[in-house]
């Protein structure tokens, strides 16, 4: 071969070269393009594998303990979270339904009353500006469940997102190992069983995160309720179970629970609000130093610093679904980028979040 012939063979290369990453860019752009403009359908698949998560590791369990196979075992938990749901849902609705009316005229109130009180002192009024009216409270509490987010938007959305993540949940835990099989075939032959470590962590790992999700947000709730209906605080009911569902979002969602049972305690002293702001307190201090450490030891121990990063990141991207999302959205990212860059390309041995729950024991 003549150098001619050598340089055309080089300037080949190089323009394949070229053209791969080049298109390999192209192919990155797009797929964050539509990871982007698919955001909101992204998460509410995440949100059904969460509850599929949660789901089979229930059957597991259950079926672990009799002697059932695990898909009739998944019935019996379906079945036994509907009846919960179902059942609760109907004998408490009269009850959560005029709570949840009554707190939507008493927050506005309260807040009027605070904002009367606080003309009183001149350095405190520019706090006034920046606090919402009466009216703009109702028409935010009004629209407080059409715009949580996920896919469907308006009040017969938010259903259709929770129906959603019903079905497809039931069907994801039903026949984990076809999608998991399905997405593993996509991976070169040599990195499949790789690929199905860093998922079997995955699961683990957000099986275990939901598991301490769930006794706390029960724990926290049933003690926000007592402990308000002690003091004599109205609508302990409601107020009690908002604290156990944003108890989902760890850190942020204490605080939220916090701001309406601390209002409404306004509206009739302000001895009883500070009394509320002390029961507040004292739960949340009791999970951060006591039930959080015991559920870590069992489940997961994420760092509170990116976890709050991310919430505060995907909030600003895509409002309430990504605040709740952005934990164990976290508790993948983790698993991700431990196994795959820090143990496969760094070569360093450190260990997931599930293991370090485990070292922990």
């Amino acid at each position: 071969m003549n150098d001619e012939q050598q340089r055309d063979a080089s300037d080949r290369k190089f323009l394949h070269r070229v053209a791969l990453v080049d298109g390999l860019g192209l192919v990155f752009v797009l797929v964050l393009a539509a990871m982007w403009f698919a955001a909101d359908a992204l998460l509410l698949i995440f949100a059904c594998i969460l509850f599929a998560v949660l789901l089979y590791d229930a059957s597991r369990r259950l079926a672990r303990h009799l002697p059932i196979p695990r898909q009739i075992a998944l019935a019996i938990v379906v079945i036994i979270l509907l009846a919960v749901i179902g059942g609760g849902g109907w004998m408490m609705a009269p009850a959560i339904s005029e709570q949840a009316d009554r707190m939507a005229a008493l927050v506005p109130k309260s807040i009027e009353q605070l904002q009367q009180s606080l003309k009183r002192y001149d350095f405190l009024k520019s706090i006034l500006g920046g606090m919402p009216s009466a009216e703009q409270m109702r028409s935010t509490l009004g629209d407080m469940l059409p715009r949580a987010g996920l896919f469907f938007t308006g009040v017969f959305g938010a259903l259709g997102n929770v129906l959603i993540i019903t079905f497809v949940g039931i069907y994801f835990a039903a026949q984990p190992f076809l999608y998991i099989n399905g997405i593993v075939t996509l991976v070169p032959k040599d990195k499949r069983a790789r690929a199905r470590e860093v998922l079997d962590e995955i699961g683990l790992t957000l099986s275990k995160w939901l598991f301490g999700k769930m006794c706390s947000m029960i724990l926290v709730g049933a003690a926000t309720a007592i402990g308000l209906s002690i003091l004599g605080v109205p609508l302990a009911l409601i107020l009690g179970i908002i604290a156990g569902l944003l108890d989902f979002i760890p850190y942020l969602g204490p605080l939220m629970a916090g701001v309406p049972g601390v209002l409404i305690a306004l509206t009739i002293s302000p001895q009883l609000a500070m009394y509320t702001v002390a029961l507040f307190v004292f739960i949340q201090l009791a999970e951060g130093y006591l039930l959080q450490p015991l559920v870590e030891k069992k489940t997961v121990a994420l760092p509170p610093a990116l976890t709050i990063t991310m919430q505060v990141l995907l909030g600003a991207l895509f409002g309430l679904a990504g605040v709740a999302l952005a934990t164990p959205l976290t508790a993948v990212l983790a698993v991700l980028v431990s196994m795959l860059y820090v143990q496969d390309v760094l070569g360093d041995n450190v260990m997931t979040p599930s293991e370090l729950s485990d070292q922990k024991k």
